[in-house]
């Protein structure tokens, strides 16, 4: 079983936090990238809209979720120990699997056969989009 990412909130108000901080950091990539290409101020000003940090905030904060990858018996095995709701989705024919487990209510869980990047890349989307997204 492999680990990725290190954002792994515990509770509401934890995810709640940790998404405001990354406000910030969201703010000065936008901010960095349109300057990266040669963005006119006033170009920036009509472009750079509240959505699009907000759109860089979301995208950064289910980057660093944490994401473990797996065999599907050591998925079995982790979830076994634990009452968790499960939303998954792939094939439970397919040998591997990614899991975030979101909150210590839900996991969230998505199979793969070989690519365990765009896995994780993908679950890390879907959790935010399934869990996180109505919460924050």
């Amino acid at each position: 079983m492999e680990t990725h990412g290190f954002l792994a909130p515990e509770t509401e108000a934890e995810a709640r936090d940790r998404y405001d901080e990354t406000g910030p950091a969201a703010q000065t990539v936008v901010k960095e990238t349109a300057k990266a290409m040669a963005f006119a101020p006033d170009e920036y000003d009509e472009r750079v809209t509240g959505e699009v940090i907000e759109t860089a905030r979301d995208a950064l904060f289910a980057s660093l979720l944490t994401v473990r990858t797996g065999t599907r018996e050591e998925f079995d095995d982790w979830l076994a120990d634990r009452d968790r709701e499960l939303l998954e989705e792939g094939s439970e024919n397919v040998e591997n699997v990614a899991w975030h487990d979101a909150l210590g209510e839900t996991v969230v869980a998505a199979t793969y056969q070989n690519e365990e990047r765009a896995a994780v890349a993908t679950l890390r989307r879907q959790a935010f989009g399934r869990v996180y997204r109505e919460l924050l």
